[in-house]
Order: structure tokens, then sequence, then C-alpha cells
């Protein structure tokens, strides 16, 4: 998996990467469709959130080499919108270690509610808008949790996470998975698209996506462009929301 990703970077333009090409790659690449139904992953999920799952959206967090790249303090659910029935898989597509900077959880913080959020404080982060937590952790709560390649951890959409820079020699590669049932509603105004993995969806509240793998490459890539779109249209207006919170 870690040489289908760095095969398709190469076809990229020199430079960095852009954001779309960093996100909802399971709409456009076959291979990556793949991972998302896993069927190792998806017996797991099922037996979290039910059979009738849903991909909301996936995103690739990839960490140079002996870089000063983060992810500050955060919880998923402010910014995706949906309703708290979302796990996040995260898939090591090389060695997350701890000088890699592996993701790290406070400690039952999923009990505590959504907390204060603020934009653009953070630099060198792997956030869409460098979004932190407005407050300190205590670190006897807070728990790393390294994996070895082809390994995943799970994390609820309200437990607060973060990772520290890669000081190591070799890139970190994750995948964060969002999966939600397909009960699970989303709270903005516009309808969003998601990718049906396993079992039926008998609510109909997102746009099903087509399988890249039943598809043209030249449908495909318009497919994620168009889903990429639409996710971010859908995410901004979270951002805007969160924003205007007191």
């Amino acid at each position: 998996m870690r040489r289908n990703l760095e095969s398709f970077e190469r076809t990229l333009p020199p430079g960095p990467v852009a954001p779309m090409y960093r996100r909802r790659l399971h709409v456009m690449l076959p291979w990556m469709r793949d991972v998302v139904a896993d069927p190792r992953v998806l017996d797991v999920i099922e037996s979290l959130i039910g059979p009738d799952i849903l991909v909301f959206t996936s995103t690739f967090f990839v960490k140079e080499p002996r870089t000063p790249t983060i992810t500050a303090w955060h919880q998923d659910a402010l910014y995706l919108g949906l309703t708290h029935e979302h796990v996040s898989a995260w898939v090591a597509f090389s060695d997350a270690s701890v000088p890699a900077g592996c993701l790290r959880f406070v400690r039952g913080s999923h009990t505590d509610g959504l907390q204060k959020h603020t934009n653009q404080v953070v630099g060198n982060s792997l956030n869409v808008v460098s979004q932190a937590i407005e407050r300190d952790f205590d670190k006897a709560d807070i728990v790393a949790a390294p994996l070895r390649r082809g390994q995943l951890s799970l994390h609820h959409t309200t437990v607060v996470h973060s990772s520290a820079p890669n000081d190591t020699d070799d890139r970190r590669i994750g995948v964060g998975i969002s999966y939600i049932p397909t009960r699970a509603k989303h709270r903005g105004t516009m309808r969003l698209p998601a990718t049906i993995v396993r079992g039926e969806d008998r609510y109909g509240h997102y746009d099903l996506e087509p399988d890249p793998r039943d598809s043209t490459p030249e449908e495909a890539r318009q497919a994620h462009a168009t889903s990429f779109a639409r996710y971010r249209q859908g995410y901004d207006e979270q951002m805007r929301i969160v924003a205007a919170a007191p």
C-alpha cells in the first residue's frame, strides 16, 4: 500500500502535495477503495457501530523525515459536523513509533464533550486550519499509541489527540478513515457525499459515491474532484459555525 501511495505521489506536480490529493483518495484510486473496505477493518468497525457502514472521509497524514510537522491537540468531531456515532481508524503505512510522531490520546477525554478550539494558531500543523484546543492537559493522562506498519488504532470522534514531529529517518505515513453508521446524520445545511462499504443505506442522508474499481480513471478523477469540493464546502461551513460560537 505504501508503494501504491508513493507511485501515485510521483504522478503529481513537483512541490508540496495539494490538499485534495491527501483526502478522499478512496473515491479515485481503486487500491485505496480496497483499503477502506478491507474486511478485517470492517469486522471491527461493525462490532462498534453496526453492519451498515459508510466512509465519510479519508485523509493521509504524512510527516517527512526529520521535520517539525505536528498535529495539535484537537477533536475530530468539532469540524466534521457529524452526530457522535463516528469512529476514526488510523492505519499505519509505515512504522509510527513514538520518535516518528505517533498519535497521542488524552485518556477518557471522549467523556468531556466538545472543547473550545481556535483556528490558525499552530505552525507546522497537518490539520486543515491549524486548529488547537485552548487548554493544557495533565501529562499523566496522555497515552502514546505507537503502531507498526499494517496495524491500526481506533478512536472515538470526541477523544482529544495530537502527534509530535517525526524525528526518524523514514517517512511517517498513515491514513485516517472516518467510519459512520448509515443512520448518522450530518448537522450542516448541505447534502454531502459518502461511500457505502458494508451493508445497505436505508436512510439516504448522503449521496453515495461511485466505486473507482467500476469506473474509468477519468471518471474516477472527476468523481474525486466533485467529492472533495463538496466535502470542503461542508467542512468550511462547520469552521464558520465553530468560529462564531461563544
